[in-house]
C-alpha cells in the first residue's frame, strides 16, 4: 500500500503547524523523527482523519476524500500518544471495541475468534478477563497496541508506541511490528524519539523541524552528524554497524540553558 501527501498544510486557528508537506511512502516502516514540536503528532492526526488539513493525501493513488468511511475505518489504524479509557471493561472487552464500526447488535462468533488470536498473537492471552483500568502502563500500552491491529489494517500510524514499555517489551514491540509490516504489507508509520530505535527498525526515516521536512531516506543516509545537529542542537558521534546501521551516541548541547557561555562545555561528553 501507498501513502503520499500533496502540499499538506494545518494550523491550529491562525497557528501554523506545518506547511506544504510533501511525501510518498510505501510498505515498509517509517519513523517520523524530530524534536518537540516539530509537527510530528499533529501530521499524523491528519493522516488518520482527526485533524482536517489543508492539501491531498492518496492512499494508493485514491484522495481519502473520494473514499467511504467504513473503507477508511477498515483501511488506517492510529495509536494516540495518550490512550486511555475510564470504562469499567476488561481487557477482551475493549479488544471488541476496535472492531465497534463492523459489529452487529450481537457479538459474532467470529468476533470472538479474531480478538483470541490477536490476542495470541500479540502474546496477552493472560489479561483477557482483568479490568483495563487494573493494568499497569506498559500494560495497557500493550493491549491499546493490540486494539490498533485488530482489523488488520493496511495503514498503521502509531505516535511514541512504546511510551510505558520497558527495554525488553520495546524490542519485542519492534520485532513483532517488523514481521506484520513485511508479512501482512503493511505501511507503518511510527513517530519516535529514541533515534538509536528508529535507525535499527525503520526502513525509512522522514525527518520534521519546524514544521517542515528536512530530510527523508534511509536511516544511513539521513541520520548524520550533520542532521542530528542542525535538527536537534547536539553534536553526536554517528558510528555504522556491520550492519549498515546507524548508532547515535550524544555528546553535548550545541547551546545549553543551564549553563553559561563560560562553562566547561567537556562536561558533557562521555
Amino acid at each position: 500500500m501507498k501513502l503520499e501527501t500533496n502540499d499538506l498544510t494545518f494550523s491550529y486557528n491562525s497557528h501554523p503547524i506545518f506547511d506544504d508537506i510533501n511525501f510518498k511512502i510505501d510498505s515498509r516502516i517509517t519513523a517520523l523523527i524530530g524534536p518537540n514540536a516539530a509537527g510530528k503528532s499533529t501530521l499524523l492526526k491528519c493522516i488518520a482523519g482527526t485533524l482536517d488539513p489543508k492539501g491531498i493525501i492518496l492512499i494508493d493513488g485514491t484522495n481519502v476524500e473520494d473514499m467511504s468511511r467504513k473503507d477508511l475505518v477498515n483501511i488506517r489504524s492510529y495509536l494516540p500518544q495518550e490512550s486511555e479509557t475510564n470504562a469499567s471493561l476488561t481487557v477482551f472487552e475493549t479488544l471488541l471495541l476496535g472492531l465497534v464500526h463492523s459489529l452487529s447488535w450481537k457479538v459474532g462468533q467470529e468476533d470472538i475468534e479474531v480478538v483470541s488470536n490477536v490476542m495470541k498473537y500479540m502474546g496477552i492471552e493472560d489479561l483477557a478477563l482483568k479490568n483495563i483500568n487494573k493494568l499497569s502502563g506498559g500494560q495497557k500500552q500493550m493491549v491499546f497496541i493490540t486494539q490498533s491491529l485488530i482489523r488488520d489494517p493496511k495503514l498503521l500510524l502509531l505516535d511514541e508506541p512504546t511510551n510505558g514499555l520497558d527495554l525488553q517489551h520495546q524490542l519485542e514491540f519492534f520485532e513483532l511490528i517488523k514481521k506484520i509490516t513485511m508479512e501482512r504489507g503493511t505501511t507503518t508509520i511510527i513517530a519516535l524519539h529514541d533515534l538509536n530505535l528508529a535507525a535499527r527498525y525503520a526502513d525509512n526515516i522522514v525527518v520534521m523541524t519546524k514544521g517542515e521536512i528536512y530530510a527523508t531516506g534511509s536511516p544511513s543516509s539521513v541520520l548524520t552528524q550533520e542532521t542530528i545537529r542542525d535538527v536537534y542542537g547536539i553534536n553526536a558521534h554517528v558510528s555504522i554497524d556491520n550492519d549498515g546501521i546507524p548508532w547515535i551516541k550524544p555528546l553535548n548541547s550545541i547551546t545549553n540553558r543551564y549553563f553559561s557561555s563560560n562553562s566547561n562545555s567537556n562536561l558533557f561528553i562521555e
